[in-house]
């Protein structure tokens, strides 16, 4: 007597195993934690070491008549990098900690709003300094670095030869002018500063006031002045200024997207899910589309006039 076969039903109930094989593990790995966020900064910094060991500028010609490089050069800048790291990422991550001390927002917040900050400031100067080395612009105060030897003809273009200065990083560091690295810097770490601020906020809402505008807009003018005080110093000029700054406040607005949504929603304030949440790891995002599923199911039962039983087979159906 022939066994009876499995009927179609019973068939497509049973789960399918899961593929355990190492590629599809790493990609629900991926997709599923923060993991290729981190492997990304591990791969962002080894790139940035070997660019700061291994790379020097171009050197573009350049020549001694040419009044755009002929300004002194500031043995004290007025923004020296230590004060850099202090006002635009040691003030931003102490902002952040206080506000974790104070609010204690929930851990996945915490995490991706730390996360965010780090990755804006890391990926700013890795942009910077590599688009700093293989453009190999002269700096306004190139010819006070230079210190050219006596009789380099003033009208010709010359190379690097001709510098006599025996610092190498004061040299060196003569072809770094663009784009400005303080500036990028200061507008990537503050401009996450000011965003952070109008999320939580809500700066842009309707009818939001001039005291929450200020405090929004404060971080945003600290860094402007970090980068117009190398316009002072002579380090650099306004295309430099302008260019790192459009540059660092874009990295720091592309990662802030990136976890947050846009300042004009309504929930600016929150991050998106977590990854396993958004896949249905019984998150919050997977109970907030069920929601908007039963609530939909219900506005399809009034629409078309039908009743609380009605509406009930609605809900049903979706579930």
């Amino acid at each position: 007597m022939a066994l009876p076969s499995p009927s179609p039903r019973n068939s497509k109930s049973r789960p399918a195993s899961p593929d355990r094989t190492p590629l599809s593990i790493l990609h629900r790995l991926a997709h599923r934690s923060f993991a290729a966020d981190y492997l990304g900064l591990v791969l962002l910094l080894a790139a940035y070491i070997a660019l700061q060991a291994l790379s020097n500028p171009w050197h573009r010609l350049f020549r001694l008549d040419d009044p755009r490089i002929a300004f002194p050069h500031a043995e004290v800048e007025r923004v020296p990098v230590s004060h850099l790291l202090l006002y635009a990422a040691a003030l931003p991550l102490l902002a952040l900690l206080l506000w974790l001390i104070a609010l204690r927002p929930p851990l996945h917040k915490a995490h991706v709003t730390l996360l965010g900050l780090s990755t804006t400031l890391l990926l700013t100067t890795f942009l910077t300094d590599t688009l700093k080395d293989f453009i190999g612009r002269p700096r306004p105060d190139l010819l006070a670095r230079c210190n050219p030897a006596p009789p380099t003809p003033p009208h010709a273009l010359v190379t690097l030869a001709v510098c006599t200065e025996q610092n190498p990083h004061t040299l060196h560091d003569g072809w770094r002018s663009f784009p400005s690295g303080h500036s990028s810097f200061a507008f990537a770490g503050l401009g996450y500063t000011a965003l952070f601020l109008a999320s939580q906020l809500h700066a842009i809402r309707p009818r939001a006031s001039l005291a929450v505008a200020l405090v929004c807009l404060a971080p945003l003018l600290g860094a402007a002045l970090i980068a117009i005080s190398r316009l002072e110093d002579y380090r650099h000029d306004f295309a430099d200024v302008i260019s790192g700054s459009a540059l660092g406040f874009a990295v720091a607005y592309f990662n802030w997207r990136r976890y947050y949504p846009s300042l004009l929603a309504q929930g600016c304030d929150e991050p998106h899910a977590s990854p396993a949440s958004s896949l249905g790891g019984g998150g919050k995002g997977f109970e907030r589309l069920r929601d908007e599923e039963e609530g939909f199911a219900g506005e399809e039962g009034e629409r078309f006039g039908a009743g609380e039983e009605d509406a009930a087979y609605f809900r049903q159906g979706v579930r």
